[in-house]
């Protein structure tokens, strides 16, 4: 017969097992589903450059090349459930993908801000990211540190 500290450490064992797959499947969801007119595309030259700002100032990298990317074209905004959205970042047991309305395609803040959703692996805006280090956000891109400063709403955190 096992002794009670084998069947303790075994108990544990197991327990951080199952935590591990709990947030392993909480973490790897599947990949929200792609808006019906998206369609595929290869990430263009500007976006690497974009895609080192980006990690510049996240302080985090990942090979862009992981990203599978979709346009929808011709369109502003695009229906997810959480409502119209001009991007959209999701991750899953496929991979990762990033979601972009076509008249945005060549704006610089709304594909760094999806790649820093991707680069940081989170959804949400922390400001941490979004805010302070990246300023990836409608209200705090293009502005300066004063501006940002006298901007910058701090009581949501």
């Amino acid at each position: 017969m096992p002794s009670i500290k084998a069947v303790a450490l075994l108990a544990r064992a197991l327990t951080m097992a199952g935590l591990a797959m709990v947030a392993a499947c909480d973490a790897v969801g599947p990949t929200a589903p792609l808006p019906d007119d998206a369609i595929a595309f290869a990430a263009p030259a500007k976006f690497k450059a974009w895609w080192a700002l980006t990690e510049s100032c996240a302080g985090r990298q990942r090979n862009l090349e992981t990203i599978a990317w979709f346009i929808v074209p011709g369109v502003s905004t695009f229906m997810t459930p959480e409502g119209p959205k001009v991007g959209r970042w999701s991750r899953g047991a496929t991979g990762t993908q990033i979601v972009v309305a076509g008249r945005y395609i060549a704006e610089e803040m709304v594909i760094r801000h999806e790649m820093l959703h991707a680069l940081i692996d989170q959804g949400g805006h922390p400001p941490k990211y979004f805010v302070d280090r990246c300023h990836l956000t409608w209200q705090t891109w293009g502005l300066n540190a004063t501006e940002l400063s006298l901007h910058t709403d701090r009581s949501a955190e």
